[in-house]
Parts: C-alpha cells; sequence; structure tokens
C-alpha cells in the first residue's frame, strides 16, 4: 500500500528545495520563476524508524528495508487556478490523486527571492491556495449534487446516500469551510464521501519553509501558522529547506553534528515523517529473520490479514494466524526466542487489531 503526500503552496516558497532535500535527488529543477516544476515530482523517501535498527540487530539480520512514504512536487498553484490560470488544471488533477497535502508557506524573508505577491504574508499565501482548491470542490459539487438529488427521487439508494452527504459537504463549501469539515451519517456515507476524491477533504499539513537562524524556534510568522492549524485542527511542522538542502550528501554522524550546532535533534524529514503519519492515521509493523528486518505501513486500525496484505496479497487471502511479539517485548526479552520462553508471543487470528511496532510472521496457505 503506497502513501502520497503532495508538497503545494505559491510559486517560489521552497517546494522544490524542500523536494530535493527530502528525496536527496536533483529531481525537482528549483529555480527563482513561477512555474518551473511542471509535471509533477514524485520521490519515494524512506521512513527513518530507530526500532528498526534494534529489531534487526537483535534478529542478526543480513539486511534493513525501511517503509517508506512518498513525496509529489506539484506545479505552484496561482490566484485564479480553479479557472485555468497559471498551470491550474494541471495543478488540480494531481492534487486529487495524493492522500494529503503539505503545504509549504514562505516564513522568511530574502530580497533575493522573488515572492509571486511580492510580500511575506503566509496566512495570505494559505489562503490563495485554499480558496483556489475550496472553489474547485464547490464547481464540481454544483454540478453533482442536483443530478445525485433527481437519481435519488427516481429511487436510487445509493445516490441517495451520496446527495446526503456531498449535499452536506457542498453547504459546507458554500460557507467557505473545506469539505474535510463534513460527518457522514454512518459506514456507507463514509464510503460515499471518501469515493468523491474532494480535494479540500484531504488532511493538510502546513509547512512552515523558515531562514536557518529560525529552524530552532520558528519565528512571528510561523507563529501565526501553528495557529491557523491548531484552528483547523490541521497539523504544522517547522523546516529549513536551506538547511535540509546543506545535508544533503552529509554521513548520518556529519548530519547529526551539523543539526546539533543549529540547536536541532532531528532533520526536518524526521519531524515531516512523523507529522505525516499522524495526519493519515498510519502505524508500522515489522517482520525480522536472517535475511532482512522491515518496516510495513498500515493505517491505524488495520486486522492482522490487512497487515499480512501489505507485504503480499496471498498472504490476506490465504490467512491463518500471526504469530505477534509487542516491540517492548521483543527488545526486552531479546527476540522471538526470549519471547516465546516468556509466553509474550502471541497467536493472534482474523479479528486482531494491528498495533503500532508490532513484530510478526503470518501463516497462511492458498
Amino acid at each position: 500500500m503506497g502513501f502520497k503526500c503532495g508538497i503545494v503552496g505559491l510559486p517560489n516558497v521552497g517546494k522544490s528545495t524542500l523536494f530535493n532535500a527530502l528525496t536527496e535527488t536533483q529531481a525537482a529543477q528549483a529555480a527563482n520563476y513561477p512555474f518551473c516544476t511542471i509535471e509533477p515530482n514524485v520521490g519515494q523517501v524512506a521512513v527513518p524508524d530507530p526500532r528498526l535498527y534494534k529489531i534487526a540487530e537483535i534478529g542478526g539480520s543480513a539486511k534493513i528495508i525501511e517503509t517508506q512514504l512518498g513525496f509529489v512536487d506539484i506545479a505552484g498553484l496561482v490566484k485564479g487556478a480553479s479557472q485555468g490560470e497559471g498551470l491550474g488544471n494541471q495543478f488540480l488533477a494531481n492534487i486529487r490523486e495524493v492522500d494529503a497535502i503539505v503545504h509549504v508557506l514562505r516564513c522568511f524573508e530574502d530580497d533575493d527571492i522573488q515572492h509571486v505577491s511580492n510580500t511575506v504574508d503566509p496566512i495570505s499565501d494559505a489562503e490563495i491556495v485554499e480558496t483556489e482548491l475550496l472553489l474547485a470542490d464547490l464547481e464540481s459539487l454544483e454540478k453533482r449534487v442536483p443530478n445525485l438529488i433527481k437519481k435519488a427521487q427516481q429511487g436510487d439508494k445509493e445516490a441517495k446516500a451520496s446527495a446526503s452527504v456531498l449535499g452536506k459537504a457542498l453547504d459546507l463549501l458554500r460557507d467557505g469551510k473545506p469539505a474535510r469539515l463534513t460527518e457522514p451519517d454512518g459506514e456507507e456515507e463514509e464510503r460515499l464521501f471518501a469515493q468523491a476524491q474532494l480535494i479540500t477533504s484531504k488532511p493538510v499539513l502546513y509547512v512552515c519553509n523558515v531562514d536557518e537562524d529560525s529552524a530552532a524556534e520558528g519565528n512571528e510568522f510561523s507563529v501565526k501558522v501553528f495557529e491557523k492549524a491548531a484552528a483547523e485542527g490541521a497539523e504544522a511542522v517547522i523546516v529549513s529547506a536551506a538547511i535540509e538542502a546543506d545535508l544533503v550528501g552529509m554521513s548520518f554522524d556529519e548530519k547529526m553534528e551539523f543539526l546539533s550546532d543549529l540547536g536541532l535533534k532531528e532533520t526536518g524529514l524526521a519531524r515531516i515523517i512523523r507529522a505525516g503519519y499522524e495526519l493519515l492515521h498510519l502505524i508500522t509493523f515489522f517482520t525480522c529473520g536472517p535475511k532482512e528486518a522491515r518496516a510495513w505501513t498500515v493505517e491505524k486500525g488495520s486486522k492482522a490479514p490487512q497487515a499480512a496484505g501489505a507485504i503480499h496479497s496471498d498472504f490476506e487471502r490465504g490467512f491463518i494466524r500471526a504469530e505477534t511479539i509487542a516491540y517492548d517485548d521483543y527488545i526486552e526479552l531479546g527476540g522471538e526466542s526470549g519471547a516465546r520462553d516468556a509466553g509474550k508471543l502471541r497467536q493472534e487470528g482474523k479479528e486482531y487489531v494491528t498495533q503500532d511496532g508490532d513484530v510478526m510472521l503470518f501463516k497462511f496457505n492458498v
């Protein structure tokens, strides 16, 4: 199962610089003029998780494979995008395909980097992008909901449920509120709402791109962004894209020393990944053997067969049981053998809800 976060924002806020640093590539051409990113660049980023290395060490694994999160660098949006201005139509098509929106906001002054509005105001920048996304959803639903109502009146049960939940979303959009505030009534409405793929229904992470001096504590611009995020129930993190770019190519020890000198304990990547996981309600489970130790990503609440399916569809289809050890028990008892002897290796069935950090071995038959 792949999860993708779309990196969005106005031109010249640091999206492509951040993308390059995150994926440690120069796949996105970072240039100081609008629309230098035309096709979305996609990068798979290894998720840093110290637990995996401890598990691999205890299990004597020859290879370590981290789980990954996808980042998509999407072309800069401008006012009027919902009407096709700039690269609006392409932007909207690309953003519909991601699971969450990472909204990069410029929170630094720099006379050498042109701002599309000639002033640094992250809240105004956020509102421009949000308005365009809202208008795109509004236009879509104003066409769809009346048709659904007609079908519902003709006895179509699914159309009735769709009209109900999308009608709620339409009311919110008309009030200038995002569709993610919609409250579906029951599982069927939840399914149909998710199926609608409304842009403003996607969770949002605000990334405050600050100057190097503000990387540890933030600044007056980032404070406003965090207040906005708190009011919306969104997430926010502080990152200096310039620092992240400097870290590319350094060894782990060099990175830690460099960050320590700046008063930082971890990379911006680690903060974004953690926030992205929270945003998408993801957890990590592990598999471990002599050949490899590996981390896997599933949605919170996934049952054991779904976790097995993250490895291979055959595992889910022929699921019998999951031999499961909690992470803390695995570490404390020295691995599988110690956990088994202590009675901490559990045989879990189809209804078991996978927990973050579980070390699992699946039994299946197809």
